[in-house]
């Protein structure tokens, strides 16, 4: 069953800018990004940490910069890397020029730390040069100290301010291809400060909570921040921020926009909490399919409930189902028809059969 975005969700139309390949904002599929959390010097760690993220659905990524040495390594890493790479630069103008010529396809940066105008108009030119994007990357952890000084604290006020601050000095120089984002770890801070600044500007967003945490409270937060923003019509690409494996933060960036019908890859699971009535051990069950489901990229639904009560309900609504209902006896639906019994033991199997039978269906 085709997942279709909600038809309350009306998406803010922004600009379209280009990152390498992939177009952000404007009509453009909403992306999903992730960052490496390896030294960039370690060239070889990089690129494959890069490539399993390419792999889990990533369409950027980005790669901190802190030195030269490690913006030498970047000209290796995107001349192999099959996304675009975003560097991420702080405080050093050199490091973003340096950056640009190794091949990133965008900057993140927060113009107003890079110094004076003189050195922004070079990293400017640079990105001009070299068809890179910018990122005017706002952080609450990392607010100018006049800022600070004015509202005391960061507060929505002070993100927008700033954000406002580092537009302008792009646009005063003649550039226009860059997005915006306006983060925080505190979700309602974040959400007010992206609400408010998409009603001044049309730029595309970068959406996320910042330092959010592990891999179950910062998923959450996420969920919480990014989806409010996104139900709004707010956004135009993610990254949810997790203390754990990058290709986490792939894999839960993907099913905030499977849970809101924006966009899905892979295999979506709907299984039920399991209770007295379930005829096989579904949290097992569910456990063991979603990594043996793990490869599958095509958009595909899988019902798996342990009893009749909502199991041919939901089995209805998906591409494949599986109820409940006892040894023997449970009922496998395709596309909500019921189509054959199985037996306890032969679940996984028969289960991982008929979803890469169904994936194949899809790709042909």
């Amino acid at each position: 069953m085709e997942i279709r975005p909600h038809r309350l969700i009306k998406r803010k139309k922004t600009k379209k800018i280009k990152v390498g390949n992939v177009y952000v904002g404007g009509d453009a599929v909403i992306s999903v990004q992730s960052m490496t959390n390896t030294l960039t010097t370690d060239y070889v760690a990089t690129i494959k940490q890069i490539n399993e993220l390419e792999q889990a659905g990533a369409d950027i990524v980005r790669v901190s910069c802190p030195d030269e040495e490690s913006t030498k390594s970047l000209k290796k890493i995107t001349k192999e890397a099959k996304v675009p790479i975003v560097a991420d630069i702080h405080f050093h103008y050199k490091r973003a020029i340096e950056s640009a010529v190794s091949g990133a396809k965008c900057l993140r940066i927060n113009p107003g730390n890079i110094g004076s105008k003189e050195r922004i108009k070079e990293v400017v030119k640079a990105a001009k040069d070299y068809d890179c994007a910018i990122r005017i990357g706002v952080n609450a952890g990392s607010l100018d100290k006049n800022i600070l000084e004015k509202f005391k604290e960061p507060c929505p006020e002070a993100l927008i301010e700033s954000a406002e601050q580092n537009i302008k000095l792009l646009e005063d120089n003649d550039f226009f291809n860059f997005k915006i984002s306006v983060k925080s770890s505190d979700v309602f801070l974040a959400v007010k400060a992206y609400e408010g600044l998409s009603k001044l500007y049309d730029y595309p967003l970068h959406l996320g909570i910042t330092e959010a945490g592990g891999l179950i409270t910062g998923s959450i937060k996420s969920s919480i921040g990014i989806g409010k923003l996104l139900m709004q019509g707010i956004g135009d690409t993610i990254r949810v921020s997790l203390s754990a494996n990058p290709v986490e933060e792939v894999k839960a960036g993907y099913e905030i926009l499977k849970s809101l019908g924006i966009r899905s890859r892979g295999v979506q699971i709907i299984s039920c909490p399991s209770c007295a009535r379930q005829a096989f051990p579904v949290i097992d069950t569910v456990k063991i399919l979603e990594d043996k489901l793990s490869h599958i990229k095509k958009p595909l639904t899988l019902s798996i409930i342990g009893c009749v009560v909502n199991g041919p309900g939901e089995a209805s609504q998906t591409d494949i189902g599986l109820t409940g209902g006892g040894e023997g006896n449970n009922l496998f639906y395709l596309s909500g028809i019921p189509h054959n019994k199985v037996a306890n033991k032969d679940i996984i199997e028969k289960v991982v059969e008929l979803v890469e039978s169904k994936a194949e269906e899809k790709v042909n």
